[in-house]
């Protein structure tokens, strides 16, 4: 009997102590099924990781929209425009409340980007316009005036005379024109003469070699005009082989890790730098903004081809030996970085 009695405390203990830990667990808050269909989804694809800043916008929009209580799903069009049309029709089935695109074409993206429209999804152009589709956002920075930035440096350098190449993107980038246009309207009056205006399919780097290499056989070049920091590290390259790196102005942008080396060693003159943190945070805002349903008012508009679509504009800065300490080194890259083959004092000296 007594065994019995002890057999039967020891179990009523231990359902105590079970009950107690299912006690404690339940405390644990669950996500119901309405819960989670009101959690904010944004898709968002990305052109390429080719060049160095998008692996740098997407992990602050990601950031800032988790902190805003969205989640966001990242795909990568590797550069295929059909993959892109493909993944923005995987987020309308998907019922994203809003997709962000990095727009591969500008022109050929519409019609799925209309579609998403149609379904009640909203829609942002990051960095690229996407025309004739009425999206409900385009945030970029000012890019006449990056192609304008380029073009004052170079004139200064070069006492507005001289040859000049230009190495610039794919046309369907919407950017390019503008860059283009930005510096072409700079260097007008001046005795600053284009001996060539050459167009890198997908961003290529390569291209800003051959193209360079292809040049310094029949031509004189005083500058090259780049339209990025990947395609004027590949037209040093070329230099670089002829022992000519430092001696011909070479101008790009978007302030890439070994451009900013490069600037410091004194084989590049300038980039362009864009503070994509700023682009990336701010577009998540707007981002979780519009999928609340709230009101969101750009600084200004701009015309698509069809519509004027709200725009949101930053400004760009032109980085030079003289004032990367101030506007990247501690900002955007480290010292050690920037400084990893030429040491700070032996530069500033």
């Amino acid at each position: 009997m007594k065994v019995k009695k002890i057999q039967s405390i020891a179990l009523i203990l231990l359902v105590t102590i079970l009950a107690g830990g299912c006690t404690k667990q339940n405390k644990t808050p669950v996500l119901d099924s309405d819960e989670k269909n009101n959690i904010i989804k944004i898709g968002m694809t990305f052109d390429s990781f080719i060049l160095e800043r998008w692996q740098r916008d997407r992990d602050v929009f990601v950031s800032k929209a988790k902190e805003l209580g969205a989640e966001v799903n990242v795909q990568n069009a590797n550069g295929d425009l059909r993959e892109q049309i493909s993944q923005i029709e995987y987020f309308i089935d998907k019922k994203m409340d809003v997709i962000v695109v990095i727009a591969i074409d500008s022109k050929e993206i519409s019609p799925v980007v209309n579609k998403a429209k149609k379904e009640g999804i909203k829609v942002i152009a990051y960095d690229r316009l996407i025309e004739n589709a009425d999206v409900d956002l385009y945030i970029s920075f000012d890019n006449e005036k990056v192609g304008t930035l380029m073009a004052e440096y170079m004139r200064e350098k070069l006492k507005k005379k001289g040859n000049i190449l230009m190495i610039n993107g794919p046309l369907s980038d919407h950017n390019v024109p503008l860059i283009m246009k930005g510096f072409q309207n700079e260097i007008m009056g001046t005795d600053l003469n284009v001996i060539g205006v050459e167009h890198a399919s997908g961003w290529h780097p390569e291209t800003a070699f051959s193209v360079t290499n292809e040049y310094l056989m029949s031509h004189d070049i005083d500058g090259i005009m780049c339209g990025n920091d990947n395609l004027a590290g590949q037209a040093i390259k070329a230099l670089a082989e002829r022992r000519l790196a430092g001696e011909i102005c070479v101008v790009g942008q978007d302030a890439d890790l070994d451009a900013c080396q490069r600037i410091v060693e004194g084989t590049q003159d300038m980039t362009v730098y864009k503070p994509v943190e700023k682009l990336a945070s701010l577009a998540a805002s707007f981002a979780v903004s519009m999928a609340k349903g709230e009101e969101v008012e750009a600084s200004e508009t701009f015309f698509d081809g069809t519509n004027d679509v709200p725009y949101e504009k930053l400004d760009p800065i032109s980085v030079t030996k003289d004032n990367i300490d101030d506007v990247i080194v501690g900002e955007y890259h480290l010292e050690e970085d920037v400084y990893l083959n030429i040491p700070h004092t032996e530069q500033s000296k």
